[in-house]
């Protein structure tokens, strides 16, 4: 079960107390579930019943016990633990791999994983000066709030509305007005080219003014921007070799039994590989549908970027135990491994995407 699915689970369980009268409260849209806090136990965690506590009248302990066997009938939840003053904690079955199924999730959606219906129905119209950073940031502004279910519309101060589209239909609706006007760039970014010039003004806080510089173009560590694109082309580089070797990806077990029984064999070729500890990549690609549903209705394009660097950083240490080393053969463990890189690599090109920056093949 993936934090998506869990949550869908636990709003599942809000609307039955709600429906059988056991609670009056208005059903979220959403609810957040991460890994539990200092106290906490299991897998995951949400805090749904201090959320909901006043608005049904009750404690959030009361609430979260309310709640609770709804939640432990549910496929795929061993137990259900009340821990502090109500958060709700979840131990997944003993066979369920969490990783295992959220690489299963993005590899069934695609660069669609994270999009969700948080803004369904929702009409921006997104106010900017004539500035070029405000533009970019709209632009990118206009694309996100798309994946969650809304359209924009993007009108400069003092000017009519220009036209957006969204799905392959103009969307010149005027909704809610929302200024865009982050600090200014202090130069034109034009030199760095298009996708140094994006990164540049997108990757700051609005708050915050953007760098100029040719640092976003050096091919090495201290660039976001490279790292990002980096981890995203040596992606596909390992499956071109592993095409190569004649292996493709494969969701399952990272490591193989020898593995994990730690052989001097595969110590040899492959010391890293044993210490693969799952929430390392696990967080930062389950957090991706929060982050990108918080850039949408926070219109903050720079969490988007933001979360790309945590992805890379976390994947770029994992992809030196993809392949096969020296005289291993491709087993198993080889596949579920390229399938986690292929997951964040999915993850990497969906988020540049909708910067509008080019997510490479080589690099």
């Amino acid at each position: 079960m993936t934090p998506v699915e869990l949550s869908r689970t636990v709003l599942h369980a809000v609307r039955c107390a709600v429906d059988e009268g056991q609670l009056s409260v208005a059903v979220p849209e959403r609810v957040v579930v991460s890994e539990p806090g200092a106290g906490g136990c299991g897998e995951y965690a949400t805090n749904v019943a201090l959320q909901l506590a006043r608005a049904a009248g009750k404690p959030p302990r009361t609430v979260a016990e309310i709640l609770r066997p709804r939640l432990i009938a549910a496929d795929g939840i061993e137990d259900v633990v009340v821990t502090g003053p109500g958060f709700l904690n979840f131990r997944l079955g003993q066979e369920v791999d969490p990783l295992q199924d959220l690489v299963r999730e993005i590899r069934a959606q695609g660069q669609r994983y994270g999009h969700g219906d948080a803004l369904a129905g929702q009409v921006l119209a997104l106010r900017v000066p004539y500035e070029v950073r405000a533009e970019v940031v709209a632009d990118a502004v206009v694309r996100i709030v798309a994946t969650q279910g809304g359209r924009a519309t993007v009108e400069h101060q003092g000017g009519r509305a220009t036209v957006q589209h969204h799905g392959g239909r103009a969307a010149v609706e005027h909704g809610e007005l929302v200024d865009l006007r982050p600090v200014p760039a202090p130069e034109d970014p034009a030199p760095l080219g298009p996708d140094a010039a994006r990164w540049a003004l997108l990757h700051p806080a609005p708050h915050d003014r953007p760098r100029i510089t040719a640092d976003h173009l050096v091919q090495r560590e201290g660039n976001p921007l490279f790292r990002v694109r980096y981890a995203h082309a040596r992606v596909r580089s390992l499956g071109r070799g592993a095409a190569r070797l004649g292996f493709a990806a494969e969701p399952g077990p990272l490591n193989s039994e020898a593995d994990t029984a730690g052989t001097p064999a595969f110590q040899a070729h492959a010391p890293q590989a044993p210490a693969v500890h799952a929430p390392v990549l696990h967080t930062p690609l389950s957090d991706y549908p929060r982050i990108l549903t918080a850039a949408a209705t926070h219109r903050a394009p720079d969490r988007l970027a933001r979360h790309l660097v945590t992805v890379a950083d976390a994947v770029l240490p994992f992809l030196t135990c993809v392949l096969p080393i020296g005289e291993e053969k491709p087993s198993a463990a080889h596949r579920a491994r390229l399938a986690l890189a292929e997951a964040a690599g999915t993850v990497l090109a969906g988020g540049l995407s909708l910067l509008g920056i080019d997510a490479p093949e080589h690099l």
